[in-house]
């Protein structure tokens, strides 16, 4: 299964996001909850970062990545993450995602697309909450 926002049909309240490292596609996005597929070109990485308040929760469904996540005992740890492979990334926790190879990955939330900490960002945006 392949899950290339591009291809698949989504209703006319649904919106592409172009990212320095790939694309989101917001397929769902109410004040209770949030949907969206994460395309992330191979050798990218979104920012090293945390929530204040946003709890997500992540599917791999193509490709392989590395997940930066930081555990209920304060350490940060690393694990490769393939298809079918979920992690749930609760408020106040440090991560980040890389892909290994073309990646693609369902990301289930709470509503707040705003709330981003970003710690580290290859793309210079640091202290901001841009796209």
């Amino acid at each position: 299964m392949t899950a290339d926002p591009d291809a698949i049909p989504v209703g006319e309240d649904a919106r592409r996001v172009d990212k320095p490292w790939g694309h989101e596609l917001i397929w769902a996005l109410t004040d209770r909850y949030c949907g969206k597929v994460l395309v992330i070109e191979p050798g990218r990485r979104l920012s090293l970062q945390r929530h204040l308040v946003k709890d997500e929760a992540i599917l791999v469904v193509s490709g392989r990545m590395l997940l930066t996540l930081e555990e209920a005992d304060g350490e940060v740890r690393e694990e490769e993450l393939g298809p079918g492979e979920h992690r749930r990334i609760e408020a106040g926790r440090i991560h980040r995602y890389e892909a290994r190879e073309r990646v693609e990955l369902v990301e289930v939330s709470t509503p707040e697309l705003d709330d981003v900490v970003r710690l580290e960002d290859d793309f210079g945006r640091e202290g901001t909450s841009a796209p």
